[in-house]
């Protein structure tokens, strides 16, 4: 995966995470889904949407929440 795939991928997890922000929770799960199912033609994998899932959450841009079972949202 290159350095602009990849950094499309963390902005489609953050744009989808902001879109639909008190509607519905995300689960890390869903989001790999998701962006596995968006980003096929460019030859992500599963591992690239986890890698970048923990990218963004250690850099802070994304937390886990519980509720229920986890979910990725944006800090408050």
């Amino acid at each position: 995966m290159t350095d602009e795939t990849k950094k499309k991928l963390e902005e489609a997890i953050v744009s989808l995470i902001k879109e639909y922000t008190n509607k519905k929770r995300f689960k890390p799960g869903d989001i790999v889904k998701e962006m596995e199912g968006k980003f096929s033609a460019s030859g992500v994998t599963k591992d690239d949407v986890k890698s970048a899932i923990r990218e963004l959450t250690d850099s802070g841009q994304l937390i886990y929440g519980y509720a229920g079972g986890s979910f990725l949202a944006l800090p408050e």
